[in-house]
């Protein structure tokens, strides 16, 4: 499951829920390469998967050897390591690790082994502050959701019969700001 923050003209609008199969996502294989377009666009693809602004989502495998480049003509582009390791000018890189690429930069990313990736990217939002699921350009707006939450104003998706996850009272003040440094 991935949340990705709405431009600011669309934070306030009513909640959605679609889920897609990965049969109905483009698929995209290249020498030593398989990638999933899970949203938005990427390589000539575009996926079904409706997005209030320009970005891309990709689940992307590499066989060890294998190059791949970073989708360009987007702002902010990040890259997380699931399983296995990458080259990137050099530099290794390891699971767990998340890659983040200043703008204008267009790395090539080597497989040191076979490696799972997630690659996303779109336009910068502006700041934002978090707090537990919680996402908004306005901190008011994040104490607003708590008090949401508590009160039962936030629904579940219609076919989630998951039990109700109690707000976190001891939880420190919304996270926000620029982002970290990015590899340049």
């Amino acid at each position: 499951q991935t949340w990705v923050a709405l431009p600011e003209k669309d934070e306030e609008a009513d909640p959605s829920f679609k889920n897609f199969s990965a049969d109905q996502l483009p698929v995209f294989t290249d020498t030593g390469v398989w990638m999933r377009l899970i949203a938005g666009e990427a390589f000539g693809l575009k996926s079904k998967v409706e997005t209030t602004s320009p970005l891309f989502y990709l689940h992307v495998v590499m066989n060890a050897g294998s190059h791949f480049g970073i989708p360009t003509g987007y702002s902010e582009r990040g890259v997380y390591i699931v399983q296995g390791s990458v080259i990137v000018n050099g530099t290794h890189y390891d699971e767990g690790q998340l890659l983040v690429f200043s703008t204008g930069v267009d790395p090539v990313l080597v497989a040191a082994e076979h490696t799972t990736l997630m690659m996303l990217g779109g336009e910068h939002l502006g700041d934002r502050y978090i707090w537990w699921n919680f996402v908004s350009s306005r901190k008011e707006r994040i104490e607003q959701a708590k008090e949401d939450w508590k009160q039962g104003r936030i629904l579940l998706p219609p076919t989630d019969n998951a039990e109700f996850i109690p707000l976190p009272e001891n939880r420190s003040k919304p996270a926000g700001g620029p982002p970290p440094n990015a590899l340049s």
